[in-house]
């Protein structure tokens, strides 16, 4: 039982050093916790950082889940016991305990393990992971499916019924930690890897329509426009209206130019009759001692 704890906690502290973040770190490269898909895994860093420190971030995952297990086996431990070893180093990819339990979905790792603990089961689940990746062009299904048939694998090679729990846990696991995966591939929106170079490159492709054919993103953007209140036919009816009433435009800017004229005129009019009234003001000075005349005859 001392065995079984001692071998268990090590997969696990083993499981808990996310390599992702510490090559990031080593290498001052972006946090693959903050960039990316945000999952401290290869596949992200394959993204921000490139194939070089993506390839160095598989193979610690990978011996991260092969060495713990190597090392019960090295001790005698029984197969249940490597069997769990194993699902405790996935668990710490998964949860690291030194990285807020904030890990990737322990494909990597559990592939690394089951390499160590029986290393015909390891090759057959790489080799599925390759043909249906191949096939499907979809990295996530390809991990689910060969990741699921693992326990399967160890029934035919192991007659031992006490490792499948622990590596049917350990599909389960797997399969939670790609539940967001799971959407999109329903949904048709899940991106999908090019394996003709030696890279594997996401390449995203527009969701499929139900008619079968493919929409683009803009496409799909521009259909809530259709959907208003005003019908086709009343806004056509407002672009014959703006039209009309440009066409009547021209005949009121007419009249409004005839008023101005109008206007000028009789302004230049009244300015000229002030000038004709200085020739009015001496025939009133004329008139004024005709009145005064009466005043004074008293005073003779």
């Amino acid at each position: 039982m001392t065995w079984f704890i001692l071998f268990v906690t090590l997969g696990y502290l083993m499981g808990s050093f996310c390599s992702a973040v510490i090559v990031c770190r080593l290498f001052a490269l972006p946090d693959p916790r903050q960039e990316g898909s945000k999952n401290p895994g290869a596949t992200n860093v394959l993204r921000i950082a490139g194939k070089n420190y993506a390839a160095l971030v598989m193979l610690a995952d990978l011996l991260k889940g092969t060495i713990p297990v190597l090392l019960a086996k090295a001790f005698d431990a029984d197969a249940v016991t490597v069997s769990f070893t194993a699902l405790a180093a996935v668990i710490g990819h998964m949860y690291p305990i030194f990285f807020g339990f904030k890990g990737g979905k322990g494909v990597a790792t559990a592939i690394g393990a089951l390499l160590g603990f029986h290393f015909i089961i390891g090759v057959m689940v790489a080799a599925t992971w390759l043909l249906v990746a191949k096939f499907s062009r979809y990295s996530s299904l390809a991990s689910m499916v060969a990741i699921t048939l693992a326990p399967f694998y160890t029934l035919l090679l192991i007659p031992n019924l006490g490792v499948f729990p622990p590596l049917f846990i350990m599909a389960l696991l797997v399969l939670f930690k790609h539940k967001n995966n799971i959407t999109r591939l329903i949904d048709g929106a899940e991106p999908k890897i090019n394996l003709k170079t030696n890279v594997i490159e996401e390449v995203v492709e527009p969701p499929h329509s139900p008619s079968g054919k493919e929409t683009e993103e803009p496409m799909v953007q521009e259909i809530p426009l259709l959907e208003t209140k005003t019908p086709v036919k009343e806004i056509k009816l407002v672009e014959v209206n703006t039209k009309k009433i440009s066409k009547t435009a021209e005949p009121i800017k007419k009249l409004k130019a005839t008023k101005t004229t109008k206007t000028k005129t009789d302004k230049s009019v009244a300015a000229e009759k002030p000038a004709k009234k200085p020739t009015k003001k001496p025939v009133k000075k004329t008139a004024s001692p005709k009145n005064k005349a009466p005043s004074d005859n008293p005073k003779k």
